[in-house]
């Protein structure tokens, strides 16, 4: 689904240099190329999967315990999710960065400093964008599609979510600066304790309390709590490499550029996507309606879940990559990427038959309602079209991010995301309808893949003569 699964993607696309400072690197140059994938692609799939979740299980509860419409009043906040994610980037991203070369040159006082730094932009920044979306609310449901039928819905989720994005953002930002100074795992297992809380909180909620669509952004809140409890308590205890000191908080212009430099190209890319979003809900809404909105996002959790698997392996395989490009064992290299395109292909291929072939039973986990399974069903079958060779496009991309270039990779990346999709979602629904705007996404698929294949095959063919 082009323009929506590469929403997280740069954010872990930056991690290359974060994971090269946790990895032996003798490993990385002997080691099976196979076993090395395995070792260092699972935990970041289980930690990819279980950020999916966190989205998946408020719709699906949502869908059955408050109704169709409550469903597409959700899809509603997506723009603001996405927005706060970009603001999340640019502080967590940029700093998790930062410190991770910070600590591979042994300043680890700089590095603190940078930690200091990073926990007040995120509450100044985020702060700001919440209180800023509170006294626009309205306002934004409406330019991001919303009507009388879905606003409602909408507002009684936002009014608990905007208070609680400033513990979402200190949760991912920091999130990522833990997994940028030595503790991989222990990221894992702070999204994983997340999910876990908002899987009982959900259901007691809204079947039990009788809360509808207000309980599920309670237990999405308290499940913010208690994950930004974790991050934040990690760097105040005595295994942490880096810790919270009193001096740090003060903002230091030259680290808070440092901070910003890095993080404004994830940045600009959730902007762009959070612009294409709103593009898309209005195109919906128009062709139609409030429940094309609500399938959008039921098609877009499922697909999602496929996507996180693929951004997970290529965390995995950045620092394969990387070292064997620095150290020139280039044969390395492109066996890793080879073998990486082939499991990419065979995830998103797998995703593909099971929409293809379940696409009702796959729609009905979200609402028992006959009209937008109808809907949401049909959306999936076409959005799906090319399912298969999105594999093989964000692999490429992240590629071209794992040896160092970047410009091509966020290249590769708004093909899918911005410079095809918003074409074809001008294009075909005028001619097409409701169906035009579904298709739009495997158009955008199969440009973005073909322009992904070009690019790789000429730096191959040229890569040769070096």
């Amino acid at each position: 689904m082009g323009g929506i699964f590469v929403i997280l993607s740069p954010q872990y696309q930056l991690l290359t240099l974060i994971l090269m400072s946790t990895l032996p690197a003798n490993k990385l140059s002997t080691e099976k190329i196979g076993k090395l994938i395995w070792e260092y692609s699972v935990p970041s799939i289980v930690g990819m999967v279980v950020m999916s979740v966190y989205n998946i299980i408020d719709r699906i509860f949502i869908g059955q315990g408050v109704g169709a419409l409550a469903i597409s009043g959700l899809a509603l906040t997506f723009p603001f999710m996405i927005l706060l994610q970009a603001f999340g980037m640019l502080i967590g991203a940029g700093a998790a960065s930062r410190i991770s070369i910070n600590l591979g040159e042994n300043k680890t006082a700089r590095a603190e400093k940078v930690l200091g730094n990073a926990l007040t932009l995120t509450a100044i920044i985020s702060g700001s964008i919440a209180l800023i979306a509170f006294l626009m609310m309205d306002y934004l449901l409406t330019l991001f599609g919303g009507t009388d039928l879905t606003i409602g819905y909408a507002r009684d989720y936002m009014q608990i979510i905007i208070p609680g994005s400033v513990l979402s953002a200190t949760l991912y930002g920091f999130n990522n600066i833990m997994r940028a100074s030595g503790f991989p795992r222990k990221a894992m297992y702070t999204m994983i304790i997340g999910a876990v809380v908002n899987v009982i909180l959900d259901p007691l909620f809204i079947f039990v309390f009788k809360w509808g669509i207000q309980g599920a952004a309670i237990a999405t809140v308290i499940s913010f709590v208690v994950g930004a409890w974790w991050v934040l308590a990690h760097f105040t205890l005595p295994e942490s490499h880096i810790k919270f000191r009193k001096e740090n908080f003060k903002l230091d212009k030259d680290i808070v550029y440092s901070i910003i430099n890095i993080g404004m190209s994830p940045f600009s890319m959730q902007i762009a996507t959070s612009i294409v979003v709103i593009l898309i809900n209005g195109t919906l809404l128009r062709h139609g309606g409030d429940l094309a909105i609500g399938a959008y996002g039921i098609v877009n959790s499922l697909a999602t879940l496929v996507i996180m698997v693929v951004l997970g392996l290529n965390q995995g395989t950045q620092p394969i990559v990387g070292f064997n490009f620095g150290a020139k064992q280039y044969d390395r290299m492109f066996r890793t990427v080879k073998l990486a395109i082939i499991t990419g292909t065979i995830l998103t291929t797998t995703g593909f038959l099971l929409g293809m072939f379940f696409s009702d039973l796959s729609v009905s986990l979200f609402t028992t309602d006959d009209e937008l399974t109808a809907i949401a069903a049909n959306a999936l079958r076409i959005s799906i079209l090319l399912f298969p060779v999105v594999g093989f496009q964000i692999v490429i991309s992240n590629f071209f991010q794992s040896i160092g270039k970047a410009k091509v990779s966020i290249f590769l990346s708004l093909t899918r995301q911005f410079i095809f999709l918003i074409p074809a979602i001008l294009i075909l629904p005028p001619v097409f309808g409701l169906n035009g705007a579904w298709a739009a996404m495997p158009v955008s698929d199969g440009l973005a893949t073909l322009t992904a294949g070009y690019t790789f095959y000429r730096f191959y063919k040229t890569f040769k003569w070096l």
